[in-house]
């Protein structure tokens, strides 16, 4: 995980602590404090990841109220397989924690907070929509695999023969996993290379995010979206 550190906020500029799974600290970006939270190792989300990561975003938007400072940016460091697939987290109300998060993170964008979000390795699901794909923007790293679900899984849940899901993904990337596909449809803003100086590119993100939800018309710019643009003017003039 150091050297994914040392790209992105450049060495020595960083002090993230990682627990188990989940992962938090400090780093600089530009020439400013980022907080850090995420995940790392294909994290199963479940219960008590919920409540670090709300935990530590809460902790970061009374910290800076209390020391009447800037707002800090938040980056999100994903790595996730999704919510963890369990009866026991079921019955604790998963999704009331999953929510929990979503409330910390517009709380957070409410008292200023910029957030983003870079995928380093898996995103998943219910794991990344969790807080992953609640930022400003969401950038992905080479080789990051992004999906709701498998097709064989989506062949299962729809009753769709599995052949015929292989040729609707190809046509349409709503149906299609990879990074690639989620940009297409607007979900991902940036799709950063090996080559890229990741340092640099986390820092310009940093200075592109936008006030408004913006990802209908990408996906509709695209080419991998393109009702809901459309579908969401027509309801927004009714």
């Amino acid at each position: 995980m150091n050297i994914l550190f040392d790209r992105l906020f450049g060495t020595g500029q960083h002090h993230i602590a990682i627990d188990g799974d989940f992962l938090g600290g400090t780093a600089t970006v530009g020439d400013r404090e980022a907080v850090i939270i995420g995940t790392c190792n294909k994290a199963a989300i479940n219960c008590s990841t919920s409540l670090k990561v709300a935990g530590a975003i809460l902790a970061a938007v009374r910290e800076d109220e209390a020391t009447f400072r800037p707002p800090r940016p938040i980056v999100f460091l994903v790595d996730t397989q999704g919510q963890e697939l369990s009866r026991h987290e079921e019955l604790l109300g998963l999704n009331g924690y999953f929510a929990h998060v979503a409330e910390c993170c517009e709380l957070a964008r409410c008292q200023g907070h910029s957030l983003i979000t870079v995928i380093h390795g898996e995103a998943v699901s219910g794991g990344f929509l969790a807080f992953g794909l609640m930022a400003d923007r969401v950038c992905a790293l080479p080789d990051a695999q992004v999906r709701v679900m498998d097709l064989r899984a989506m062949a299962k849940v729809t009753k769709i023969p599995y052949d015929k899901l292989l040729v609707l993904a190809e046509e349409s990337p709503v149906f299609a996993p990879g990074a690639e596909n989620y940009w297409r449809m607007g979900a991902i803003h940036e799709l950063w290379r090996k080559n890229d100086d990741w340092r640099r590119c986390l820092i310009a993100a940093l200075t592109q995010t936008e006030q408004e939800d913006g990802r209908a018309r990408l996906g509709l710019e695209r080419g991998g979206r393109e009702l809901a643009a459309p579908i969401a003017a027509l309801v927004a003039t009714a």
